[in-house]
């Protein structure tokens, strides 16, 4: 008698166990400062791209080292996307001493080329990358001076303006849409917009390039200063 095929595993018969292997590599995980991303999140990504890469898998082998390939090639990818490629040039560096000074510069600053490039390039994402510490923001957040910011008296003067800088057509689509909280459809229906597309709404690409024009010259106004106080 013919031997019967062995069925092929699909990735949910495993999920399982790849969860389970996830798990194991979880001290593999040290990215810590990451507000935004705790290992729940690491683990969802894995079990996405092991998803997709299920096709891939030769089912004649242990499924654990297969798995364990691509968590650990992952993680890594995940740490230096989050903050490898962001941090400054000086911790990779066989030149650097210490956390500031540098054998070739004396210290770790803008004289270097590699260091000024990461400063003009990198350096904004790198701090917003890593939170600070309640100790040292709670201070500066307390002590900043609050703004007596009249929104609503720029939302009426730029209200204003846009009344007399925008056409008709562009008028009824701003006053509908952001005043009056309407659907595009009803705005559209409103103006007479028809479409010829299958599966489109009616005056959609009017709608979407009446709000281009519309945010264009709301930006021209407050680039302007005309709404200034």
């Amino acid at each position: 008698m013919p031997r019967k095929k062995k069925k092929k595993l699909k990735f949910e018969d495993c999920s399982k166990k790849i969860d389970l292997e996830i798990k194991k590599r979880k001290k593999r995980w040290n990215l810590t400062a990451l507000s935004w991303m705790d290992f729940d999140d690491v683990s969802q990504i894995i079990r996405i791209h092991v998803f997709k890469k299920w096709h891939l898998y030769d089912q004649s082998k242990p499924l654990a080292p297969w798995v364990n390939r691509i968590i650990s090639n992952q993680i890594k990818n995940l740490i230096r996307n989050n903050y490898g490629n962001y941090c400054r040039p000086c911790l990779k560096c066989a030149a650097a001493e210490s956390d500031t000074l540098c054998y070739i510069y004396g210290s770790q600053g803008s004289a270097c080329p590699l260091y000024a490039q990461w400063e003009k390039t990198k350096k904004v994402a790198y701090e917003t990358k890593l939170p600070s510490s309640l100790e040292t923001t709670a201070p500066k957040v307390f002590d900043t001076p609050l703004l007596d910011f009249q929104f609503d008296l720029l939302f009426g003067k730029l209200n204003a303006q846009l009344k007399v800088r925008l056409k008709t057509n562009e008028w009824i689509v701003y006053e509908n849409l952001y005043l009056k909280d309407k659907t595009e459809q009803e705005v559209a229906k409103m103006l007479g917009y028809k479409t010829s597309e299958k599966n489109r709404s009616p005056g959609y690409k009017q709608i979407k390039n009446l709000k281009k024009i519309i945010i264009q010259k709301a930006k021209e106004l407050i680039s302007d200063g005309d709404l200034n106080l």
